[in-house]
């Protein structure tokens, strides 16, 4: 009796929420379309190998894997459509040379969930910028971000803003071998302190002195000034930071603004600068993005990239309310002869439902009727 259940972390969108989402769906990626990015469709399924990167622990398991009967080669439910869109840009796409810009909406299934809270099949929808390496670029992506959640009616919205590559600069500065960083990455991570300092205890300074400091540095745009004192000048230092002062310039009363050094909870893939979204009420961040350099190199082309992306589900209950359209009740005995009516009405963008059990108006959720009229049909109020 109980094979019917939805897995844990599974769950329906009934009707009503469902328009919602679809609603929403659609304006976004008209918001995306007015800005030049075009829609892409990739495949839910495809070679485990294309969707996760060799070291990206996180996302391998976070995706469920199979085996192919036709092929014999293992496959992977998609857990991130990002690096599906990274490979058409690469690939499919290889002809262009300029700036691309692309855009998707679909789901994506997670082995394991994110949260206590979270969907394990995200409606992820997203947008993304290839080929040009400037701050601009950024800064374009972050616009969108705002605005399609400002769109959905999300407000006062907060932007942490964090870059990945101040903390590979120092990792690299300290001759930190892979295993070691990438235990440190995971320790910054989850803002464990207390296991931070136990494992650069060994480090050479200043780059241990570095390292503590930055869970220190987080706050406003005056962080940044904090940080150059405290951090050694190495190249990726200079220009995060550099980076992170630009971002502060041009978003000053836009939106606000907070900076933390130590922001590593993005994407494994993730080369630059990060950003995330929150808002009152939500625990978790509403959007995400960041740079991305180069992840399209294993598909054959090496490119600058930066984009963000959103889970739908998280917005449900926010998404706005829209009253159902009322519908035309057409008595199932009036069918045969009202054929015609109507198509020609459901073409003209009406919904006309056949009522078979002689049902209310509320039942029905209609409002008219279409009743015959001498030779011909009438619409006339269902009460």
């Amino acid at each position: 009796m109980r094979n019917w259940l939805l897995p844990e972390h599974i769950a329906d969108i009934l009707p009503a929420t469902a328009r919602q989402v679809e609603s929403a769906k659609a304006a976004m990626l008209e918001r995306f379309r007015t800005a030049g990015y075009e829609l892409v469709l990739p495949p839910l399924i495809e070679y485990a190998d294309s969707l996760v990167s060799e070291g990206d622990s996180a996302l391998d398991l976070k995706t469920f894997k199979l085996d192919d009967p036709f092929s014999g080669r293992q496959l992977g439910l998609r857990a991130d459509i990002t690096p599906q869109v990274a490979r058409i840009d690469a690939h499919l796409l290889a002809h262009r040379t300029g700036v691309t810009r692309l855009c998707y909406a679909g789901s994506v299934v997670h082995a394991r969930p994110a949260g206590l809270l979270s969907s394990r099949e995200p409606l992820q929808v997203g947008a993304e910028l290839y080929g040009y390496a400037g701050i601009e670029a950024d800064l374009e992506i972050i616009g969108l971000m705002l605005s399609t959640l400002r769109l959905v009616g999300v407000n006062a919205l907060r932007l942490d803003v964090g870059h990945i590559a101040i903390f590979r600069g120092l990792a690299a500065a300290a001759g930190l071998g892979s295993a070691q960083t990438a235990e440190l990455f995971a320790i910054l991570q989850a803002k464990d302190v207390g296991s931070l300092r136990l494992l650069v205890a060994d480090v050479a300074e200043p780059y241990r002195s570095a390292f503590l400091a930055l869970p220190e540095l987080y706050g406003p745009a005056s962080v940044l000034e904090r940080a150059r004192t405290r951090l050694p000048s190495l190249p990726e230092v200079e220009l995060g930071l550099m980076q992170l002062a630009a971002i502060a310039r041009h978003l000053e009363g836009q939106v606000e603004l907070s900076f933390d050094l130590a922001e590593l909870r993005g994407d494994y893939y993730h080369t630059g600068l990060m950003f995330a979204a929150y808002a009152p009420g939500w625990s978790e961040a509403l959007a995400r993005g960041g740079r991305y350099d180069n992840v399209g190199r294993r598909f054959g082309r090496a490119r600058p990239a930066t984009g963000f992306s959103l889970d739908l589900r998280d917005l449900v209950r926010i998404l706005p309310e829209r009253d159902p359209a009322r519908g035309i009740r057409v008595a199932a005995r009036h069918l045969p002869g009202a054929a015609a009516e109507v198509q020609r009405l459901r073409e003209a963008g009406e919904i006309v439902v056949i009522d078979y059990l002689a049902e209310s108006a509320g039942a029905l959720n209609c409002d008219r009727e279409l009743v015959p009229a001498g030779e011909g049909w009438q619409v006339i109020p269902f009460n």
